[in-house]
């Protein structure tokens, strides 16, 4: 009676090989799902560098060209407004001489040269030194009065005599002090102007002063 138990047993090892594989069956789709996890990490790497420079490129450098071009030519505007300010501290023009007065430089008012008379080598002996000492010079003579040289042309000996007569009354020691020539200068101007009875002469120059 207990002879047909047997082929149960036996039935029942050849089973037994499928309950030993589950675990590897279950091992398996546990792998898998590790490597879908590690997907998204995996493409934020690759993408993060892609998405910066495409941020970079459409978004950022535009808007950085946008306000350049804006502010553009507000800056032309403000300097173009401080190049027009600038002339306001421009120096203001010289001085104009006072109508009818030559300026320094020998010209009349107008700019034009003034009226003027030269002496040219005028020899004199020094006063107080017994004809051992001389003066030699050439000067030119300016005003303001159209006529000056016809006037002095016209009265040249009276006015050479004169020359002659302011030149030879100075001393060495005149000649020597400081501001010397300015002193002459004076002496020959307000001379000539008592010797013609008017004002003619305003200004002299000279071109050559040599005392031996």
């Amino acid at each position: 009676m207990s002879a047909p138990a047997k082929p149960e047993a036996a039935a029942a090892k050849p089973g037994a090989k499928p309950d030993a594989a589950a675990p590897g069956g279950e091992a398996a789709p546990a792998a898998g799902g590790g490597a879908k996890s590690l997907l998204p990490v995996i493409l934020a790497v690759v993408l993060a560098p892609a998405i910066t420079w495409a941020t970079v490129e459409f978004v950022l450098v535009p808007r950085l060209q946008k306000k350049i071009a804006a502010a553009a030519p507000q800056a032309a505007h403000a300097a173009g407004e401080h190049g027009e300010a600038a002339p306001a501290h421009a120096a203001p023009p010289p001085a104009k001489p006072e109508k009818g007065k030559p300026d320094k430089g020998g010209k009349d008012a107008k700019g034009g040269p003034a009226a003027g008379y030269e002496f040219t080598n005028v020899v004199v002996n020094l006063s107080g030194t017994m004809g051992t000492r001389y003066l030699k010079t050439s000067f030119l003579i300016t005003g303001s009065d159209p006529a000056l040289k016809s006037t002095f042309e016209g009265q040249k000996p009276k006015l050479t005599d004169v020359t002659l007569n302011v030149l030879s009354s100075l001393t060495l020691a005149d000649l020597e002090e400081a501001g010397a020539k300015n002193i002459l200068r004076e002496k020959l101007v307000n001379a000539y102007n008592q010797a013609l009875g008017r004002k003619v002469a305003e200004q002299v120059y000279f071109s050559d002063f040599v005392v031996q």
